[in-house]
């Protein structure tokens, strides 16, 4: 498991492998106490690395379109996948079982995938993006607004915490560098050889542009001290260093972006209806003890409070000291342990004294901080230590349990009187990353949902109906917000396409609607147009913003509502019948069918030959604006509004405005129509 020579950690700063001056600290093996590997960051110069990156990787990435640098992500991805095996032999040094290293690893990789895939789905191929509809700040369309969202033009500063040395770096360099921000990683020493070895894995691959990735082994020195307005720092860890370098000089004066998720004494809630013997009753039982177990209870998001109900508190204390006493403890690779060691020895002495502390104000139920039996390993020289389950006899009035973290296999136990009484002690946290609640009462979901809501990142609800695929209570997902109000730091990671705009910036742009379409790459009411060959007859290389047809008319009869009607098995009064009709608020007589408008709108733009569009994949914004009723005619209008091609692919996506009006030139429906357009097209020059 171990070298017999440790191997000297080094940075990959300014596009070279460097060492810090001298030997380097010594990290030790987390289970063996072995020397594992040596790190040190003396003398490297961090402020040439910050505008190395700044130049040259945001220089390269902004050239990128969002699919390209999406689909780069979704090629280093693929290549760590095929190489975990590597790292999870590395991951054993960190006092993690494979398991733990699945979500670490196969997590980490996994989120990665995610942002990749998200990021070519959701957001268009393109290096601005627009936020949101134009606003229009004249009546006759000559001057309007839109927001739009650009990479910054700086670098992301991750540091990161030492329990998820793989996810954490994956997790936060993938938005970014969808967003076409280079990204510099600041690893916490003791698993960074874990970062390491994945990062020169990745720049071996050669796939990232030059610049977009960087990595500081050792001590970050001085490196906020050359922080800009333009960067953004992200850190993970405990709330006291995260507070520290968010008051840090540089970031104030410049207004540096400073997201931070901080460690939380997140809280599980046993519903008054989970009694036990009931499924919700098993599930927060397993829950409990998994979360105090996987990776020794070293997870941000880990349970530290257990919320019950008080008459259920000794059946809740005896279940999950039962399941405690069933999970052996050993080193990371013995197959027969459930869970290891902590990631160091200090930790460990953190861990007790922290435990000591809470013990002021709560009872050891299970468990002893300072004796542990193994199933293999040496207790002396490992960072093994035993899981704790506390009580606290009043919760309400104690604070220890709620401020000290012992970030470690240890959780404290509490009794609640009321719905509204869980609530309240969750609340004491003071804000935490995620909360969870087991209950198969909807009501009781309801109530107390809603009031940890303000006070939390996420909440997870089980009951038996999600059980089997559900991911857990402390389980982060990419397309949600990882991170939480108040003590846990106020940051929000992830969470999609959100993340990404973190590393963006939002402006407001005015002017006409040709400057703006100029800009957004999206055709707005007002701005030139095209009325040559049909637009359908043109591929992607010939299409245009601003193309339109604007189709012939057609009268509505009343033979085509009740046709319609009949075919479709859609007779609503408001289409058939008169009196009611007239009845109608919103109606004078029978009106022809939403649906049949669209319809018939369709037969007027669609040039029906075989040509370059290839397939019409769905509506957006659909509005009924103004009834139509029998002898009104309806013409439509259809314009080029936006034109994605897709990356790797013979086609791309057309989004057209489409306006249907009658005979007095009033909207009728307004929608954007969706296509699948080739690239090129043989026949698109003859037609």
């Amino acid at each position: 498991m171990t070298s017999d020579a440790p191997r000297r950690l080094e940075s990959f700063l300014e596009g070279a492998w460097r060492s810090g001056a001298g030997e380097g600290k010594p990290l030790a093996h987390a289970a063996t106490g072995d020397i594992h590997a040596r790190i040190g960051a003396e003398g490297l110069d961090l402020a040439a690395a910050l505008q190395w990156g700044r130049e040259v990787g945001g220089e390269r990435l902004r050239a990128l379109t969002i699919h390209e640098r999406a689909l780069m992500l979704k090629a280093v991805g693929l290549k760590l996948m095929e190489m975990k095996e590597e790292f999870y032999e590395e991951n054993f040094a960190t006092g993690a079982t494979r398991k733990d290293g699945w979500i670490d690893i196969d997590g980490g990789i996994g989120t990665m995938l995610s942002f990749a895939s998200k990021a070519r789905r959701e957001l268009p191929n393109a290096r601005v993006l627009p936020e949101g509809d134009v606003e229009p700040l004249s009546r006759d369309s000559t001057f309007s607004a839109q927001h739009i969202l650009t990479p910054l033009t700086g670098i992301a500063v991750h540091i990161n915490a030492f329990n998820f040395p793989v996810w954490g770096m994956l997790e936060k360099i993938a938005p970014a560098l969808i967003a076409g921000m280079p990204c510099l990683v600041k690893p916490a020493s003791q698993t960074a050889y874990l970062t390491e070895r994945v990062t020169r894995r990745i720049l071996e691959m050669d796939i990232l542009p030059e610049g977009a990735l960087q990595l500081l082994s050792g001590s970050a020195g001085d490196m906020l001290d050359h922080v800009t307005g333009q960067d953004v720092v992200t850190f993970t860890g405990s709330a006291a260093t995260g507070q520290r370098l968010r008051a840090h000089p540089a970031i104030i004066a410049n207004a540096t972006r400073f997201t931070m998720e901080a460690d939380s004494l997140n809280a599980t809630i046993l519903g008054e209806d989970a009694v036990p013997g009931s499924p919700e009753f098993e599930l927060f039982v397993k829950e409990v003890v998994r979360e105090m177990t996987v990776k020794a209870g070293q997870k941000c998001t880990a349970i530290r409070r257990i919320l019950v109900p008080k008459a259920l508190e000794d059946a809740v204390a005896a279940a999950i000291s039962d399941r405690l006493a069933q999970t052996p403890i050993g080193l990371p690779d013995d197959e027969r342990a459930r869970m290891s060691a902590l990631v160091a020895l200090d930790e460990r002495d953190a861990v007790r004294a922290k435990v000591a502390e809470i013990c002021s104000e709560a009872e050891i139920l299970w468990g002893d901080p300072d004796k542990v039996t193994l199933v293999s390993g040496d207790a002396d020289r490992g960072a093994f230590i035993s899981p704790v389950l506390m009580r606290a006899g009043d919760p309400m009035g104690a604070r220890a349990p709620h401020e000290v973290e012992a970030f470690g296999p240890v959780a404290t136990l509490m009794a609640y009187e009321s719905a509204e009484d869980a609530v309240a002690l969750a609340r004491k946290g003071k804000g935490s990353l995620v909360s969870s609640l087991f209950t198969n009462d909807t009501r009781l979901a309801g109530e107390i949902v809603t009031g940890l809501a303000p006070f939390h990142g996420r909440v997870l609800i089980g009951n038996r109906t999600s059980a089997k695929t559900s991911t857990g209570h402390g389980s982060p997902l990419a397309p949600l917000v990882h991170g939480g109000p108040g003590r846990a730091g106020g940051g929000e990671e992830m969470g999609g396409m959100r993340g990404v705009t973190h590393f963006m910036q939002r402006t407001a742009i005015q002017g006409a609607p040709d400057f703006l379409s100029a800009v957004t790459g999206v055709w707005s009411e007002g701005a030139r147009v095209r009325e040559d060959t049909h637009p359908f007859r043109k591929s992607l290389s010939e299409l245009r913003l601003g193309d339109r047809v604007v189709t012939d008319t057609r009268e509505i009869t009343e033979a085509d509502v009740e046709h319609f009607a009949t075919f479709t098995g859609d007779t609503f009064y408001a289409h058939m019948d008169s009196a009611a009709a007239r009845v109608n608020p919103f109606f004078e007589d029978r009106v022809a069918h939403g649906y049949l408008i669209v319809s018939f709108a369709a037969g007027l733009f669609v040039s029906p030959e075989p040509g370059p569009v290839l397939a019409n994949y769905g509506i957006d914004n659909l509005r009924f604006l103004t009834p139509v009723y029998f002898g009104d005619s309806l013409g439509v209008v259809l314009t080029c509004k936006a034109i994605n091609p897709r990356e790797g692919s013979e086609h791309g996506e057309v989004r057209w405005d489409c306006v249907v009006r009658n005979q007095k030139g009033e909207a009728v429906a307004m929608y954007d129509v969706l296509t699948m357009v080739a690239k090129n097209w043989p026949e698109a020059a003859s037609l």
